[in-house]
């Protein structure tokens, strides 16, 4: 029924997949999922909100807090459980592979990143990056060399298709590059194609 109530649940059950709504009575579900994120016990349970807010600035304000999945009101039921479903197969074969690739650290130039653990280090000291950034970021240095167009990067790390303002590629890129800082020519922009 509350925010409160829903952390303390995802405390003491250690679910695989939560689902979240954003108006909640006593705080933002926003703050719930950061919440969820920060906690090094449940950073890696897939969230979905589900939610009446359904602009595209609710959206990607959700994904970027570290949601997975997000569904607006209304739905049908069947919807909600196959995208549960697919996030919490996704997680398993997430979970699956970093247990089988631990210690591949992806470099790029200064940046080090681990896909397991979610560390990026920068000339080797530790950088904080968003959920959105690091997802970014991920999916760049994994392939070096290709370009990603901005399409391609709403559907894979926002998990957007259709007619979305490809503009918000380029604020989240120029968000990243700040975050990088001196390592920010890692991230290379290809007029006309991507990044």
């Amino acid at each position: 029924a509350t925010g409160a109530d829903g952390l303390a649940a995802v405390k003491a059950n250690s679910p695989d997949v939560v689902i979240l709504d954003l108006m909640l009575p006593d705080q933002s579900g926003y703050d719930v999922c950061k919440a969820v994120r920060a906690d090094s016990a449940t950073s890696d349970v897939g969230v979905l909100m589900l939610t009446a807010k359904g602009e595209p600035e609710d959206r990607i304000l959700g994904l970027e807090v570290g949601a997975d999945d997000y569904v607006v009101k209304p739905f049908g039921v069947r919807e909600v459980v196959l995208r549960v479903t697919a996030l919490a197969n996704r997680l398993a074969e997430r979970r699956a592979r970093g247990t089988q690739s631990t210690g591949t650290i992806l470099k790029a130039g200064p940046i080090e990143l681990d896909p397991v653990t979610h560390d990026v280090k920068i000339h080797g000291a530790p950088t904080q990056l968003r959920p959105l950034e690091y997802k970014l970021l991920q999916l760049l240095v994994s392939d070096p060399g290709r370009v990603f167009s901005r399409e391609e990067l709403l559907e894979q790390v926002w998990e957007m298709r259709g007619d979305i303002n490809t503009r918000t590629v380029d604020v989240h890129v120029r968000r990243l590059r700040v975050s990088l800082g001196p390592a920010a020519e890692v991230v290379e922009t290809v007029h006309g194609f991507g990044y």
